[in-house]
């Protein structure tokens, strides 16, 4: 069995046992209004909030702020996001964070933060930070689902439509259950099991008969209602698992109550962590996503109106003569659009330097991106990698950092598929003008900002756009 394990691309999940914690009753008295929670900031990565005030972080430095006993973790992100002077995007997230025991979870958006905090150590804390795939499952529902994992999609023998999919993922009546095959472990013990699970609205049942589903062979691990899942922080190290891949999780239970599960891949551990959330959750979860639509609209009514232009009406124009005149030659369209972007590229530099500034734009264009929410400096690959893990393996996530390999170089980060990719973007220089680019000088950009830009229109040589920063804040 070990060296089985070896040869797969192991995913861990931690399943165990909630502590309930204080009634809302004693909540209100040992907290309303006084409860501390101190943020310990870390410039480079992400700022964090600590159950004890007491705590700092790796740098020494704190914040406290105080909150009313019920305040759920979307009102906090939301107070955090306003004294922070981050963008309101509805993609920061509250993470309740075990160190120790090298665990995480993230808090649903109608979690009440004194409960969760209530049940947590002393060695515990809180971290602020993006997700992007918090929500992504309501938006592309069936990449997170494989057909041959759900069971309604076996029994119709037929391609499901998202909404329907959605539909019966949210219905209380009846809903598909999720099943596959997971490798067990037992907190204490090392070895593992393949075990067949069906995970269902009521539980986590395994077979114990191959993949029966008879109720006579159906075992149950766990009830949703009295148990959480959790993501593993350093799996190797901590828990032994078989590759550096693994993804832990833990409850608020003791120790003995946790259970360990092993996916063989990516994608089949995050069908497992959805599933297991939406059939907890169930339809609150789904008005978590869209309360911030609404209030969006909402607001919308209050805004002045503005008009509508969708590309398909845009045309390219020629002002040069005396009279303007539609581009109607596509290659001639592109030139004119490349020379625009240009000259605007040009004025903006302009106007930052000024018409007498002594700085020169070859100093300019390589630290212009330093400022940048996406720029992360002198990190490592794996470093960058665990960013893009914590942040949501959504499409289109991205961070730019430099290169370990050849300091004059930077890399670009992106994730598609759920998979992290690399992109070298390297410097040149023609006609005394320097240059980026990561296509070898297929495409040109003057400095790393325009670069970005390019990408979040366009995928050129990449597998998908640019279309989420990872970000580091500092409270």
């Amino acid at each position: 069995m070990p060296q089985l394990l070896h040869s797969l691309k192991c995913v861990f999940f931690l399943l165990c046992a909630v502590i309930t914690g204080l009634s809302m009753a004693q909540c209100k008295g040992h907290y309303i209004i006084n409860t501390m929670l101190a943020f310990e900031v870390n410039c480079w990565l992400h700022p964090t909030i600590s159950c004890n005030s007491e705590k700092t972080s790796e740098d020494g430095m704190g914040k406290v702020v105080e909150i009313p006993a019920e305040m759920t973790a979307r009102d906090l992100c939301q107070l955090l996001v306003y004294k922070s002077h981050c963008v309101d995007d509805n993609s920061w997230a509250l993470v309740e964070h075990h160190p120790l025991l090298g665990l995480e979870r993230c808090l649903e958006d109608h979690e009440l933060v004194v409960q969760v905090q209530a049940a947590m150590s002393s060695d515990s804390r809180f971290v602020f930070r993006k997700n992007y795939a918090k929500y992504e499952f309501f938006r592309n529902p069936l990449s997170f689902f494989p057909e041959h994992m759900v069971a309604w999609c076996q029994e119709t023998n037929r391609t499901i439509p998202p909404s329907q999919l959605l539909q019966n993922f949210l219905a209380t009546s009846s809903c598909p259950e999720v099943q596959g095959y997971l490798y067990v472990k037992e907190m204490g013990r090392k070895s593992w099991k393949k075990v067949y699970m069906f995970l269902r609205r009521s539980g986590l049942y395994c077979s114990t008969k191959g993949t029966s589903k008879e109720p006579r062979h159906l075992q149950c691990l766990a009830d949703l209602d009295d148990s959480n899942i959790l993501t593993v922080i350093s799996s190797k190290k901590q828990h032994g698992a078989p590759q550096t891949l693994a993804s832990p999780n833990k409850c608020r239970g003791e120790l003995k109550d946790m259970r360990m599960f092993c996916a063989e891949d990516e994608q089949g551990r995050t069908c497992w962590m959805t599933a297991f959330r939406i059939f907890k959750y169930g339809i609150v979860m789904y008005q978590n996503y869209k309360i911030p639509q609404q209030r969006k609209t909402l607001l919308s009514h209050f805004s002045a109106p503005v008009r509508s232009v969708s590309e398909n009406s845009l045309v390219a124009m020629d002002f040069s003569g005396r009279i303007g005149r539609v581009i109607d030659n596509p290659v001639e369209a592109q030139s004119a659009a490349m020379e625009e972007g240009q000259a605007w590229r040009r004025t903006q530099r302009m106007n930052v330097l000024g018409s007498h500034s002594p700085l020169h734009h070859s100093s300019l264009h390589s630290v212009i991106h330093i400022a940048q929410l996406w720029f992360h400096g002198r990190i490592s690959r794996e470093e960058s990698h665990r960013i893009v893990h914590q942040q949501g393996q959504v499409d289109g996530l991205y961070l730019l950092r430099v290169s370990q390999s050849n300091p004059k170089a930077f890399v670009l980060t992106l994730c598609h598929h759920q998979k992290i990719k690399h992109f070298q973007i390297l410097p040149r220089e023609e006609d005394g003008q320097h240059f980026f680019s990561l296509d070898d000088g297929a495409t040109k950009f003057t400095d790393l900002i325009q670069l970005v830009e390019f990408y979040q229109l366009n995928r050129g040589v990449l597998p998908c756009k640019l279309r989420h920063p990872c970000t580091v804040v500092a409270l």
